[in-house]
Order: C-alpha cells, then sequence, then structure tokens
C-alpha cells in the first residue's frame, strides 16, 4: 500500500534565487528541472517499492551510495536543459559537468575549475569530495530517510530539496579530514567554513523553512 505522505516533494520555482550565479550558461531555471527530474523518478521507484511492501529506495541504501545517486543524476539531467554543458564521460572524472564540444569525446580526467562539480548531501555545510582543489562545486542539500530510522524509532519522513550552493572554491576553501592508522575509509576533504558561507551566500535553492534562519544569517553576515 503506498503511503502518499511518504513519497518525495517536489521543489518549486518560488524558491528558486534568480540572482544566483552559476557558469557556462547554466540558470537557476534548469538547475530546478533537473531537481524535478529526480523528484519524479524517486517518486516511481518508491510508489513501487512500497506496493510491494519494500522500504523505499532511501531507507535501504546507505546514506552515501543514496547521496552519491543525488549527485550523479543530477550532474546526468542538467545537460538535458542546459545545451552549453555536457556530462563528463571520462570514468570519475573530474568535474562531473563540462564545456559543450571543448573534450575530446566530451570526456576529460582533470579539468580543474573548467565545469562543475555536483554533490549531494544531508547536511548544511562541511561538505566533502575527494579532490582539493580549484573548483566551482555545486551541493544539493536535501531530507530524507535512512536504514537506521527504525532501529532509532524515528518517524519516517519524504525525501525534500531544502538547499542548493554553488561557488568557485580555491584549495584554501577545503580542510582534509585525518584518520586513525586503523580505519579504512577513504581519505577526503571538507568544504571549510568560510567556503561553505562563500557558496551559501550564492545560494540557487532554498526552502521555506530555512530561508527563515539560513537566509537570515547569511544577510547578518553580509551587512557585518
Amino acid at each position: 500500500m503506498i503511503n502518499k505522505e511518504l513519497l518525495p516533494i517536489a521543489p518549486v520555482k518560488e524558491c528558486l534565487n534568480p540572482k544566483a550565479k552559476i557558469p557556462l550558461g547554466v540558470t537557476p531555471e534548469h538547475v530546478l528541472q533537473a531537481m524535478r527530474e529526480f523528484t519524479q523518478f524517486l517518486t516511481g521507484v518508491d510508489s513501487g517499492l512500497m506496493e510491494r511492501d519494500t522500504p523505499r529506495l532511501e531507507d535501504m541504501l546507505m546514506p552515501a551510495n543514496f547521496s552519491s545517486i543525488v549527485g550523479e543524476f543530477i550532474a546526468a539531467n542538467i545537460p538535458k536543459y542546459s545545451k552549453g554543458v555536457v556530462r563528463n564521460k571520462y570514468h570519475n572524472g573530474h568535474p562531473d559537468i563540462l564545456p559543450a564540444g571543448k573534450y575530446p569525446g566530451d570526456a576529460a580526467q582533470h579539468a580543474g575549475a573548467d565545469g562543475i562539480e555536483v554533490k549531494g548531501s544531508r547536511y548544511l555545510s562541511a561538505w566533502q569530495g575527494h579532490n582539493a582543489e580549484d573548483a566551482w562545486l555545486m551541493v544539493f542539500v536535501f531530507a530524507g530517510g535512512r536504514p537506521t530510522d527504525v532501529a532509532k524509532q524515528i518517524e519516517p519522513k519524504p525525501f525534500k530539496f531544502l538547499m542548493v550552493t554553488g561557488a568557485l572554491l580555491n584549495k584554501s576553501d577545503w580542510k582534509f579530514a585525518g584518520r586513525s592508522e586503523t580505519s579504512r575509509r577513504t581519505i577526503t576533504a571538507s568544504v571549510t567554513p568560510g567556503g561553505a558561507e562563500k557558496m551559501k551566500k550564492n545560494w540557487i535553492y532554498m526552502c521555506d523553512e530555512l530561508r527563515k534562519t539560513e537566509l537570515q544569517l547569511i544577510l547578518n553576515d553580509r551587512d557585518e
């Protein structure tokens, strides 16, 4: 049986920032269309799973894997609406989105800041990546279920995009996260508070709930 209250919430145009700056001809409207594509995709998947009394996709996958799906899906669909860019076809190439027609076969192993790197995240800051270098980073922050919610007796909630931010970061905007000698975790770097502030000042999408808090913090910081 499908519980429609647990299906994804579609992003709305009213939450876009028309003044946001995105390179390579990508507009906030292009971003919104890709976000809508993802919520439609997830609605179809979750509806089918719920009909079979199976946990939703976000309730089954490890959080990092689901966040990766969000980022990969968005990166693949922005070029569908913004004809000046293409998906980077190089396996694990960086960044995810490249200028259309600039690289042979639309593939580049390492194009640096010449493109847009896309990440999905459940967190409002400290976003992580494996490339601590100059890059135009766009982060899609969302809320949704986790596999551990049942064990923790957390009420299930629908997937929802909370915020999209983006800016050109340089190496000083990243900080490597250390690990113990026994850890097998892949070494990653996190966006510093200064880097996150830079990105939030160029927010692209922000839901109503966040605009009452996050946006006010940004405005107050500008005033200072």
